[in-house]
């Protein structure tokens, strides 16, 4: 077998070994489709090669082959005659694209076993293999691939919510090295491996020559410069690039998105970092719109528990659990509402309670969670639907009445036994007044959370949900915003043996159109405690500040609470100042000290063009123009370093490299096997006649201190030097000069050169390694002859 074909098979191997890590994030045969794709595209490589195709050519002939695979496997009915890719092809396969992306938005994995997904996954391992195979096998860096590979590894490591099994780490690995393990053999097998220092040792002492020690030696170089590189970077990274959970962050003016996954990681991102964009418009009176409902709490995080199957939306809905009143005696209201295309949600947003809605049985109901989700796997981005809700507004006798007999489930009484009894005694201590009601028990924690005394409403909060954010929240940093308000008096209540959960979606958001119509925009998303009562249902409290919601539920005030005040003056210093924008005609509508649809928090705007972002785009491009000019000024540092050295020897194979590198720099082809009288020569016949004198001079004078044995101190070859690089420059065209100065083509003859420095670096490491082994591990048997 020679050298490319077994490189080929190893880096065919080292991609479908390298995608077992992404079989918890997509379901379906994909990764049999993707070694079928990947098998066919390394054959033709092989092909190809064996034919002794150029080898630019091959990448472009693998490349038409795995699009040629990919239409006729998925997009066969829109290829032209049946065979070739057309426009349709395109299209077909962008809008697969985006549905793919559109669900990794929507769904925490494993994903669902869909086409487009399916398309996806397939494209992606099977253009990461190319690359491989073109790292390794066309440019012969096999050591390289392994960046490929470990991209494929961490990101999934990265996003899946409570990352990969540990067992994952071993097929990329293995992978790796058996591509390494390949290409030391290929090399080995047509060179040999230089080892320097071998009569040192005893010649029965064997040092390891072999692949696999190779690829150790590689590996581990890797490794360290890893070890250094990614320290640096990590830390600059934004938010997002290595997130929590296969979610779409808010932000950059490209919407929105709230996940089953990790609905309130998504919330917080939208509300400390997104983009204020328009999210919902409805007709009807003013009120919140639900999405869904966290009632799994395990102490790390809220959670949706996994529900029951839902019900096909066919007429009217079932009855909402523990609504026990005569719902015909209820007044109805009607809504119209238009989901903007920037919201990219699972759940289609509705009051409570819904009625009836005209979804049609694409949409399936779920009466636990009261949820209305996809049946198809859609989101509820651009959908227009008309719905009936009933107007339920509990009385407070009807709650101080009602008596909690059955737990309406298995996950909303559930305390979890990690809960400190801090957070038990202090539920007691703020409801002792209440005598064991549970009503009385949830106004006085409403009313605790809303005083302007213990808590202040802050997006600069504890970003976790966990316990150990919920006690940070409760009896340290004292301030947050929706989330924690809702979290901590959910599970305080829980602690007094009340049913609760966490609702998520929407305050009624601003008037338009006369009072006619309301529009909800992505910073209306909000959180609040959900608890049960026997009669009621759930009933919605309010525990976030004034600052934030002008005026809770008037259900969850008892007539011996205070009346809250919608005015900042009382709040820390350490919050926003401005008043809160209210509307007197609605007083669902909340005041807002959050990040406004500039990004600013607090309501405020600036017409500060710096302050605004400008700033941070003028940083960005400096930053880039910087970084562009880091090859043109290191290769500046080095040409003058080099002429600034006295005469002597170090001056002359200076000035030599620095000819050297100017000639690759202008796309001149320079021998490293060549001697310097062969060089000079060569170099004559691209320069101007003119220069000829000063390039004999400069070869014989490098030839002379090279190879005289004495370290001629007094020959000056700086003038030659730059001679000759002068009319070296002068022969090439102005765009190579430009692209000579920006981009030095020598810096890749450094990589390449770093990279066998560093090989041989390590091979005399393992050399000192043998030598200690001889000295201190003498072989047992061994004998001195007399």
């Amino acid at each position: 077998m020679t050298g490319h074909v077994r490189i080929s098979i190893a880096a065919w191997g080292a991609t479908i070994l390298g995608s077992i890590v992404l079989v918890p994030v997509f379901a379906g045969p994909f990764l049999f489709i993707s070694a079928f794709i990947c098998a066919i595209v390394t054959g033709t490589g092989i092909l190809l090669q064996t034919w002794r195709i150029p080898r630019y050519v091959v990448p472009v002939v693998q490349l038409a082959v795995l699009i040629e695979l990919i239409s006729m496997m998925f997009l066969r009915s829109t290829l032209k005659f049946g065979l070739i890719p057309w426009r349709d092809t395109l299209i077909a396969y962008n809008d697969q694209l985006v549905r793919a992306m559109d669900a990794i938005n929507r769904f925490s994995a494993p994903l669902p076993p869909d086409s487009h997904l399916t398309v996806f996954a397939a494209s992606v391992i099977a253009g990461t293999g190319l690359l491989i195979h073109v790292i390794a096998v066309q440019m012969r860096q096999a050591a390289w691939a392994g960046l490929l590979l470990l991209m494929m590894y961490t990101v999934p490591a990265a996003t899946v919510h409570g990352g990969l099994p540990a067992i994952l780490f071993v097929p990329p690995a293995v992978g790796y090295i058996v591509l390494l393990s390949a290409e030391g053999r290929s090399r080995l097998s047509r060179w040999g491996r230089r080892i320097s220092g071998v009569t040192q040792l005893d010649g029965t002492e064997p040092v390891e020559a072999s692949a696999l020690g190779q690829a150790g030696r590689r590996i581990g170089l890797s490794v360290v410069a890893l070890a250094v590189v990614l320290p640096a970077l990590l830390p600059a990274l934004p938010e997002g690039v290595v997130g929590n959970g296969l979610q779409g962050g808010g932000g950059s003016g490209l919407g929105a998105s709230i996940t089953p996954g990790d609905t309130m990681l998504d919330m917080g991102k939208n509300l400390r970092r997104g983009d204020n964009l328009e999210a919902i418009t409805y007709t009807g009176p003013a009120t919140y719109l639900r999405l869904t409902s966290l009632d799994l709490f395990n102490g790390r995080s809220w959670q949706m528990s996994t529900p029951p199957p839902g019900t096909r939306i066919e007429g009217a809905l079932s009855r909402p659990p523990g609504l026990n009143k005569d719902l015909s005696t209820v007044a109805v209201n009607r809504y119209k509402i238009d989901v903007n295309r920037n919201l990219r949600t699972a759940f289609a947003p509705a009051p409570y309670p819904v009625q009836s809605v005209n979804l049609g049985n694409k949409w399936q109901y779920d009466q636990s969670m009261l949820t209305i989700t996809s049946a198809n796997s859609r989101t509820a981005a651009g959908i227009k639907y008309e719905l009936t809700a009933y107007d339920v507004n509990p009385t407070e006798a009807e709650l101080r009445s009602a008596n909690t007999v059955n737990e309406p489930d298995q996950f909303t009484s559930e305390v979890p036994a990690s809960t400190p009894p801090r957070i038990r005694n202090l539920a007691r201590d703020i409801t002792k007044a209440a005598k064991g009601n549970n009503y009385e028990e949830a106004a006085l924690l409403q009313a605790y959370f809303r005083d302007p005394a213990n808590f202040t409403y802050s997006l600069n909060a504890d970003r976790r949900s966990g316990m150990n954010a919920i006690v940070d929240f409760l009896f340290s940093s004292r301030e947050g915003y929706c989330e924690q308000f809702a979290t901590a008096m959910a599970l305080m209540a829980r602690t007094l043996d009340i049913p609760s959960r966490v609702g998520v979606g929407f305050l009624p958001g601003t008037p338009i159109k006369g009072g006619k119509a309301h529009q909800i925009k992505m910073h209306d998303l909000h959180a609040w405690p959900e608890l049960y009562f026997e009669g009621s249902g759930w009933v919605r409290f309010e525990p976030t500040p004034a600052q934030r919601i002008a005026t809770p539920p008037a259900w969850s005030m008892s007539n011996d609470d205070p009346v809250d005040e919608p005015t900042p003056t009382s709040a820390p210093t350490s919050t926003p100042t401005t008043t809160p924008t209210t509307n007197p005609d609605d007083p669902l509508n909340p005041g807002r000290n959050f990040p406004d649809e500039k990004g600013a928090a607090g309501g405020t705007t600036s017409t500060n063009w710096w302050n605004s972002g400008g700033s941070t785009v003028v940083v960005s491009v400096v930053g880039i123009l910087l970084l562009l000019c880091v090859p043109w000024l290191i290769r500046t540092l080095t040409r003058r370093r080099r002429f600034l050295r006295p005469p002597g020897r170090p001056s002359a194979e200076g000035l030599w490299a620095e000819v050297r590198d100017t000639s690759r720099d202008i796309g001149l082809d320079w021998s490293d096997t060549a001697t310097p009288r062969q060089l000079g020569d060569w170099l004559s016949e691209h320069l101007p006649e003119s220069s000829h004198p000063a390039v004999i001079r400069l070869a014989r004078g490098v030839e002379a201190v090279r190879y005289a044995g004495v370290a001629f101190t007094d020959v000056d070859l700086r003038e030659e030097a730059e001679e000759v690089r002068k009319a070296l420059w002068s022969t090439a065209k102005w765009t190579r000069r430009w692209r000579a100065r920006l981009l030095p083509p020598s810096w890749r003859w450094y990589l390449n050169r770093g990279s066998a420095e560093a090989s041989d670096l390590l091979d005399e490491f393992d050399l000192a390694l043998a030598r200690l082994r001889t000295t201190l591990l003498p072989r047992r048997g061994r004998h001195t002859t007399p």
